[in-house]
């Protein structure tokens, strides 16, 4: 008989209970329990960034993280950045700035560039690659990525929201 556990957080605004082992990960919860599919999984050893979730607000690698490390925590996955039938500010960018191409990436990218946008509003180019360099792309070659949040930081740093 395998142990369950209830854990208890707040998820895209919603207090959320799930029984899981302790020792699933939050990738595999969030895909396959709740059903939160924007969360992707690629490597599975934390080297590509397609599973970046907010944790508490920063970005954390949910293939790399045990479903135990969630009681009590507040996480944002791409599905809960905006309010329903809109898009945030940096994934209407990167739509606007062709940092986009097959998608696979681009739920990670946004929510590490939201991560980066609010330790750093007026973020330098290099500081956007550096904020964003565990995130993989293999379609874009990263430069309408950055011009991207570069777009993002410059209406983040107008409007003083992000």
């Amino acid at each position: 008989m395998r142990i369950k556990l209830r854990i208890t957080f707040i998820l895209n605004g919603l207090e959320t209970d799930v029984d899981v082992a302790p020792d699933r990960r939050v990738v595999d919860v969030l895909r396959e329990d709740i059903g939160l599919t924007g969360t992707k999984e690629s490597c599975g050893a934390g080297d590509c960034g397609a599973c970046t979730i907010l944790v508490d607000g920063e970005s954390r690698l949910a293939c790399l993280m045990l479903a135990a490390q969630l009681q009590g925590r507040r996480i944002t996955t791409i599905e809960g950045l905006t309010p329903e039938k809109s898009l945030h500010r940096l994934q209407r960018a990167f739509v606007e700035n062709g940092g986009v191409q097959c998608g696979f990436c681009t739920p990670g990218m946004v929510l590490a560039a939201v991560d980066l946008l609010q330790k750093n509003p007026n973020p330098t180019r290099r500081q956007i690659r550096e904020g964003l360099a565990g995130n993989l792309c293999r379609c874009t070659g990263y430069q309408h990525i950055v011009d991207s949040v570069e777009s993002a930081a410059e209406e983040v740093r107008n409007k003083e929201s992000l």
